[in-house]
């Protein structure tokens, strides 16, 4: 697969873009293009920050994930203001990313964002367009029916999963 990139900020060649945090990693690093240190308060409204670049996929079984990078997610609160990002295939706009501080609003760090400080990462993964069938009611069973959110409960169903 082929993404034609446009870098729209000139400091991003020298921050490393494009880079990945190892040689296996499945994200490409993004960097906040910010002209000044922003500052996000606990449980603030989410903030876009410019990624500082525009790319076209093209290909329809093809998208992109703006996502969390993990350890400020977990070791400093920042995370995204959408949760994911999906980015369609057809779009061609600036890539921003939606940066908020889940931090409690009592007692909760604020968190410092400097120009260049990568704080998302873009996932390139495949799509299903499936072909719908309009039904009135389903074929076969599959066992929970219509039971939905903690219905199957958090407790390992069994002590051994390699018991059997």
């Amino acid at each position: 697969m082929q993404v034609e990139l446009k870098i729209l900020d000139p400091r991003l060649p020298g921050w490393g873009f494009p880079s990945r945090g190892s040689h296996l990693a499945a994200g490409l690093d993004l960097h906040a293009c910010l002209d000044a240190p922003l500052v996000l308060q606990p449980q603030a409204p989410a903030t876009l920050i410019s990624a500082g670049i525009a790319f076209r996929i093209g290909d329809p079984e093809w998208c992109a994930l703006v996502l969390p990078r993990s350890g400020l997610g977990h070791e400093r609160g920042l995370v995204l203001g959408n949760t994911v990002g999906v980015i369609d295939a057809d779009y061609e706009g600036p890539c921003l990313i939606s940066a908020w501080n889940r931090n409690p609003a009592q007692g909760g760090g604020s968190i410092e964002i400097r120009p260049g400080d990568r704080i998302a990462q873009l996932v390139f993964t495949r799509i299903a367009r499936p072909d719908f069938k309009i039904v009135p009611s389903f074929s076969g069973e599959a066992g929970r029916l219509e039971a939905g959110f903690g219905s199957t409960g958090v407790e390992a169903a069994c002590p051994d999963p390699l018991a059997g």
